[in-house]
């Protein structure tokens, strides 16, 4: 049995189901939001700032460049031409990485993709969270070796890849320089 005007009602064939109010199903629900609209809505207008700003998203990204815990800080006096690794929000950006040693494309490419995983990793990120790749090869022609080596090494759903003969080759005598952009 429900109640009427706080007194208990008593069953009878013309009455609704208990679930429900004296006018059906809706009355009963529109009555108890309507009290408790307000209140509710005072709640949402404080909650939703403060996921906002959990989130990071009321906050404005700031680039921090990434330095290694043995690098030492750039000289004011003679300020580099670029940085290897910069963060901009929960975004990582590495600059093309390139072998200077002998060796064949598959030993560049392993030595490369070796040296950004750890550079991801060194900043709290990973290959598999790797949004954008971009591969310049010194010479066309070593574009299957460099994919043999390349296949797998982003995890089983890699970002997006762009793949590019340099004209007039790799500065520093690597056959390969990959650049990425990652996510933290």
């Amino acid at each position: 049995m429900g109640k009427l005007n706080g007194k208990p009602r008593k069953k009878s064939a013309e009455q609704p189901p208990n679930n429900t109010g004296p006018r059906g199903p809706e009355t009963r629900t529109r009555r108890a939001f309507l009290k408790t609209a307000p209140a509710m809505a005072a709640a949402a207008v404080v909650v939703v700032p403060a996921v906002a700003s959990a989130q990071g998203t009321s906050d404005k990204p700031v680039k921090k460049v990434f330095r290694g815990p043995n690098a030492k800080p750039p000289d004011p006096a003679n300020p580099p031409m670029f940085n290897g690794t910069v963060l901009y929000g929960n975004l990582v950006f590495i600059s093309g990485i390139g072998y200077h040693q002998p060796g064949d494309i598959t030993v560049h490419t392993t030595k490369v993709l070796e040296q950004m995983k750890a550079q991801l990793e060194a900043c709290g990120s990973s290959m598999e969270k790797v949004l954008k790749v971009n591969v310049y090869l010194n010479d066309l022609k070593d574009y299957d070796a460099m994919n043999a080596v390349f296949k797998g090494k982003f995890g089983p759903e890699p970002g997006v890849r762009t793949t590019i003969a340099a004209a007039g080759g790799i500065p520093g005598n690597s056959l390969v320089e990959i650049d990425c952009i990652a996510c933290i």
